[in-house]
């Protein structure tokens, strides 16, 4: 909507008669606030809010309620509140909320750590099972020290033996895959998690930091079906239960009852954000109830309704995509651990992938909607980092690691992270991702804010770097509205975001979509921005397909149809790059050319930087070391959106 006085200055130009000019202005001034009327019933585009009399607000920004901001998170962080993270670091869950938001702290092995810039939120989940014991064996409580494993537990911990330590720990953490915990106390548990709650509160500051107050549910040992519970509340609202771990069940239906019940009790909002499943060995995006027995709908609405997100990429590797399933993505193999489950106690066959993977998941999804009216995996995607270290630093030059035992020293490349039976399959230091964060499009750093753009789905997965990225999908874009500075306007004016659903379309046009990302500035420029589409044929067969929407430079597709490589410009001894190729910032229209009304699909938006060096890369440098030839030293960030979905 033009101001008032810049349609004078044009209807001045554009008439000789001052009544005309008159006319003209008001006929104007009546098209705008028209225009403003219509449309109270949408999502506020810039310049389109009256006031409660009618008058045309001078700024445009008035009234505007659509997310304007990305909020930078980790929702899945330990500290020494966690049995096994307690084993090794000393950092505390105040500690924890200290570094989250800008301060410098030290870590357990004395060195001085600190982010390149703040986050914006946090949710430190400490695991569920024995919450608290850690902090309380080794403070000498005398309840812990009374019981059989207390004692032995505490002596072998402060014994000094560096191998009686580990071997220890490693006991400590094989006991939280049995039936019933080996040290049980109820109240010791009541008081951490209060505890905890209140400290939550003590740091949320509503517009500046937010502590989401949440919890890890760790099931089934090496086989990673974890999830991490959040809740949308204050700590009244939390204290009113304690954290459903494993001992209460291994079974995620029995913790989705648990986040029912906990709704129905008290009338707040709580989700839960299912765990990186590339180490679940089949049974993350399974198409069975627990039981075995064919998944049901009643079961399926559950774990739709209170498992909006999947996270897609973390320290432990990336899941969004594997090579065997996706073999014509060239960037699927990207920081892949594929051998077996976590401790290598069972070795990964081809058979299991298809139901660990975001992507594959995601067409499994469709399937399932066909035959039981809901999707079970309609997930949006986000990343965190899985530290165990009370650190939420993954960025590749400031990485601390997956626990205090592989803190940054010369050696830590090659240092035992997770021993396994078989040596082939075990993992060392360089294996690690240094990855993922969250990105919210929310209104406000608030709890509230937060939580609601979760449940929407209004998210997106990064590997570390911070870009921005936006996505919409509808049927009125045109190539005209990329050249607009702001994409959001249209894109909430004339489609839905990342995160939504597509309504049904007259005459069975064909969607199209609009995308955007900026670089970080402390990151790579962008080689790229990608669609994946999966759908569903009329044979029940799940298909997939990316296309190249923008890109950098002047490259062309071959005759392939794949975009030729960006290059690569790391200069790995000094650990440097320049951004001498690919592009500060990357904006694309695309519409489907193999739309198809009749069958589900969804999109996603896939934004893949540079190359760029590597932690590892760092590490060399700054210790003046050498690696194995098998280390990698560049990697490739990137950022995955949430998916929009298609239902005839």
């Amino acid at each position: 909507m033009l101001a008032l006085g810049s349609m004078r200055n044009v209807m001045m130009k554009s008439t000789k008669n001052i009544e005309e000019c008159v006319s003209a202005l008001l006929m104007s001034v009546l098209t705008a606030l028209s225009m403003a009327a219509s449309a109270q019933d949408q999502i506020p585009s810039k310049g389109s809010v009256t006031t409660q009399l009618g008058e045309a607000q001078y700024s445009p920004y008035v009234g505007r309620n659509f997310p304007t901001q990305v909020l930078w998170g980790d929702t899945h962080l330990h500290t020494q509140v966690s049995v096994d993270a307690g084993t090794m670091t000393r950092l505390t869950q105040e500690d924890a909320f200290r570094f989250a938001r800008g301060e410098q702290v030290t870590t357990t092995h004395g060195l001085e750590a600190k982010l390149s810039r703040p986050l914006d939120f946090i949710v430190i989940s400490d695991h569920a099972e024995m919450y608290g014991l850690m902090p309380q064996l080794l403070a000498g409580d005398q309840e812990i020290l009374d019981t059989e494993y207390g004692a032995k537990w505490y002596q072998n911990l402060t014994s000094g033996d560096p191998d009686v330590t580990f071997s220890t720990a490693m006991e400590i953490v094989a006991s939280l895959s049995g039936d019933v915990p080996l040290i049980s106390n109820d109240k010791a548990i009541r008081n951490a998690w209060n505890g905890y709650a209140d400290l939550a509160d003590r740091y949320n500051e509503p517009g500046k930091f937010t502590a989401l107050i949440g919890f890890e549910w760790t099931s089934k040992g090496a086989d990673n079906i974890h999830r991490n519970v959040i809740f949308r509340g204050d700590s009244s609202e939390a204290k009113q239960t304690l954290p459903f771990s494993q001992f209460d069940s291994k079974n995620p239906e029995k913790l989705w009852a648990y986040l029912e019940g906990f709704e129905e009790k008290t009338g707040g909002d709580v989700l839960a954000i299912a765990h990186n499943g590339n180490l679940s060995n089949g049974i993350m995006f399974t198409e069975e109830n627990y039981d075995g027995s064919p998944l049901s709908e009643d079961l399926a609405q559950l774990r739709e309704r209170f498992e909006p997100l999947y996270e897609v990429t973390q320290i432990k590797g990336d899941g969004e995509a594997h090579p065997l399933l996706s073999p014509d993505d060239e960037f699927a193999d990207f920081d892949t651990w594929d051998a077996s489950n976590l401790n290598g106690t069972v070795v990964k066959t081809p058979e299991m992938l298809p139901f660990e993977y975001a992507r594959e998941a995601l067409k499994t999804g469709l399937k399932l909607e066909s035959s039981l009216g809901i999707n079970p995996f309609k997930f949006g995607m986000i990343g965190s980092t899985d530290a165990h270290t009370g650190l939420a630093a993954v960025e590749e030059e400031n990485f601390f690691g997956k626990h205090s035992g592989v803190e940054p020293e010369p050696h830590r490349w090659e240092h035992l992270v997770i021993e396994a039976p078989d040596p082939e399959l075990s993992i060392y230091g360089w294996k690690q991702a240094a990855g993922g964060y969250a990105g919210v499009w929310a209104t406000e750093n608030t709890r509230e804010a937060i939580f609601d753009a979760m449940e929407r789905k209004e998210v997106y997965a990064t590997t570390g770097s911070r870009m921005l990225v936006r996505f919409f999908g509808g049927y009125e874009f045109s190539e005209n509205d990329i050249m607009s500075r702001l994409p959001a306007n249209v894109g909430y004016s004339k489609g839905v975001p990342m995160g939504g659903d597509l309504p049904v379309a007259d005459g069975n046009r064909s969607p199209n979509f609009i995308v955007a990302a900026m670089k970080d500035p402390y990151s790579g420029n962008l080689d790229r921005v990608q669609i994946i589409k999966g759908w569903l044929e009329s044979d029940g067969s799940t298909k997939e397909k990316i296309y190249d929407v923008v890109w950098s430079g002047e490259r062309q597709p071959g005759s392939d149809g794949k975009l030729p490589s960006v290059g690569n410009t790391v200069d790995v001894k000094n650990a440097t790059w320049n951004n001498s190729i690919g592009s500060p910032e990357l904006i694309g229209y695309w519409s489907d050319p193999d739309f198809d009304p009749a069958e589900k699909a969804f999109y996603y938006a896939r934004v893949i930087e540079i190359p760029t060096p590597r932690w590892t890369a760092y590490e060399a440098m700054r210790y003046q070391i050498e690696m194995d030839a098998e280390v990698p030293m560049v990697t490739t960030e990137r950022a995955y959106t949430s998916p929009i979905w298609y239902t005839p």
